[in-house]
């Protein structure tokens, strides 16, 4: 039957799958997205038992891809873009160069063509969106400054990659391989480098006219008709479209087009809601992209060739972060920042694996070299989380911008998040002269606090609240009360739950948006609930009541 249905076959195989395997892997304390590559393994054409189409799944991944992207587009204006081109354009090409260097030199010692080991060694020094993008959203860094340079310098190997599987034919003749007829010219490929370049501007040139005054328009349009199934329906037909009629084009990536469709749409007042409009359609198509990846690998690889596998995983984790981490550093940043990008870029996705395909299919890459190299990114991807918590325990004991800043406390308010609502929670608590410490993983964020935190009146923790080490500096055993001022359910939950497990009777109170977030967080041990739109119920109630009045 599912022959005859692949695409449903496909999400509904992909999804369950992934479901029962990412459960299983959170149950066993290791990263969910080890899970999701096993599903994928599971439902490839190299183990037993059910296939799905590979062909679907790697379409439905790139969905995922673009929508991620877009999204990321949303919060990132050009500004930001412009602001770390210093660092982000000559970190990323020196980067990629030194990776790319290491690839040639591991094929020169196993005997490979220069044309094999310059496309292994490429393919080996771009990071994965997903993969990258995750980690960053996963800690709310991506309008950070770390946050801004990771983005800054994918952005850079993005367009890279755009230029190297356009000029990949041209240059696989100029080394020799794949090719049975004379090389072309240098002024041919002169030519197509110009040409190519040439597109990029002109996309980006109209996206900057025409898009950044035409997508706010559309948005602002739709939304006035007051439905909210159109406004949803035009943020994913702008966020599709551009990336579409961008590679179409323009030949530039589905990625690039998308990050500038949802550059250009954060010029709108509603950029914010058209972010919530993608996000669950983004979180479902990015677990397809690691499904995906998974049906790719042939396990057998790892038994054939394990110390070339284990020698390219070096390359990724410890070569190309290393460079990364020195010219970070060297651009005088400091070490936690450097360390973020270092981590950040410690794994390959999916520009390696169309970069391998056209390679093979080029007569440049031999179809073991590409096994090889799948088995290293999915090695890199399932040590990328643990990677981050070396990061993120590091960060907490560490952190360069707050030394002894924040010494323990006696008597004080927790407050956790320094949103709309964190804001306007600790302005009240500043006004009735409780001493507060502020837990927020933006650093950025917390700019207008440095003052007052100087003199005393609030101190800050950067960092995940959710992160052991960080609850620790705000010594919630000697704490008054915690608040959970979070949007996300799911994030408060961790909070919560963590902060309940360092003390039984402290005091927590969180929010909630709907009725079941209520019973979620008392579940896990929160003292009280505010439930947002209850309220704002009551608030409105008691304000339409008649006032009697004075002396009756």
């Amino acid at each position: 039957m599912h022959d005859a249905t692949p695409l449903i076959a496909t999400v509904v195989g992909g999804l369950v799958l992934a479901f029962f395997f990412g459960a299983l892997a959170l149950r066993l304390r290791l990263p969910v997205l080890a899970g999701y590559l096993v599903a994928g393994v599971v439902a490839g054409p190299f183990t037993p038992g059910y296939v799905a189409d590979a062909h679907i799944a790697q379409e439905l991944a790139d969905l995922g891809v673009i929508l991620l992207m877009f999204g990321v587009g949303l919060h990132f204006s050009l500004k930001d873009l412009l602001a770390v081109k210093a660092i982000s354009i000559p970190g990323a090409a020196g980067q990629m160069g030194v990776a790319t260097g290491l690839g040639m030199l591991l094929g020169w010692a196993l005997g490979w063509p220069l044309a094999q080991g310059f496309v292994f060694g490429l393919a080996l020094s771009v990071a994965s969106t997903v993969v990258l993008l995750r980690a960053m959203e996963e800690r709310r860094l991506l309008d950070s400054d770390r946050g801004r340079i990771a983005v800054g310098w994918l952005i850079v190997e993005d367009l890279a990659m755009v230029l190297a599987l356009v000029l990949l034919p041209a240059i696989g003749g100029f080394l020799g391989a794949g090719h049975d007829g004379p090389a072309p010219s240098v002024g041919a490929l002169i030519e197509t480098v110009a040409w190519t370049i040439g597109k990029v501007v002109v996309f980006v040139a109209l996206m900057l006219i025409v898009g950044k005054r035409a997508i706010p328009w559309i948005l602002q349009t739709v939304s006035a008709s007051g439905s909210r199934e159109l406004f949803r329906l035009a943020v994913l037909a702008i966020a599709l479209g551009v990336a579409f009629g961008a590679a179409h084009l323009f030949d530039v990536s589905f990625e690039l087009g998308a990050f500038f469709a949802g550059m250009m749409m954060g010029e709108s007042k509603l950029s914010q809601r058209a972010a919530e409009e993608t996000l669950p359609l983004r979180d479902a198509f990015a677990v397809l992209f690691f499904v995906s990846i998974g049906m790719l690998f042939n396990p057998q690889i790892l038994l054939a060739r394990p110390w070339i596998v284990l020698a390219a995983c070096l390359i990724i984790v410890v070569g190309k972060s290393l460079a990364a981490f020195l010219i970070v550093r060297a651009f005088g940043r400091p070490p936690k920042t450097a360390l973020t990008i270092a981590t950040s870029l410690a794994q390959i996705g999916e520009f390696s694996f169309i970069l391998a395909g056209l390679g093979v299919s080029l007569g440049l890459l031999s179809t073991e070299a590409r096994d090889i190299l799948l088995a290293a990114a999915i090695v890199s991807i399932l040590i990328n989380p643990l990677l981050f918590v070396a990061l993120d325990r590091w960060v907490a004991r560490h952190d360069a911008d707050t030394p002894d800043d924040h010494p323990d406390m006696a008597g004080h308010t927790v407050l956790v998040g320094y949103g709309r609502v964190g804001r306007r929670v600790l302005a009240e608590l500043q006004a009735s002269g409780a001493r507060t410490l502020l837990i927020e993983s933006d650093e950025d964020a917390v700019r207008d606090l440095r003052e007052q935190r100087e003199a005393g009146s609030v101190e800050v923790v950067i960092g995940n609240a959710a992160a052991a080490p960080v609850l620790a500096e705000a010594n919630l055993l000697g704490a008054r009360a915690l608040i959970v001022a979070v949007s996300d359910p799911f994030e408060g939950g961790q909070i919560v739950r963590a902060a309940r497990a360092l003390r039984p009777d402290l005091p927590i109170v969180a929010r909630a948006h709907t009725p079941e977030c209520v019973g979620h967080l008392g579940g896990l041990g929160a003292s009280e609930v505010v439930y947002g739109e209850q309220e704002l119920a009551r608030s409105m109630f008691e304000a339409a009541q008649p006032r009697r009045a004075a002396g009756h």
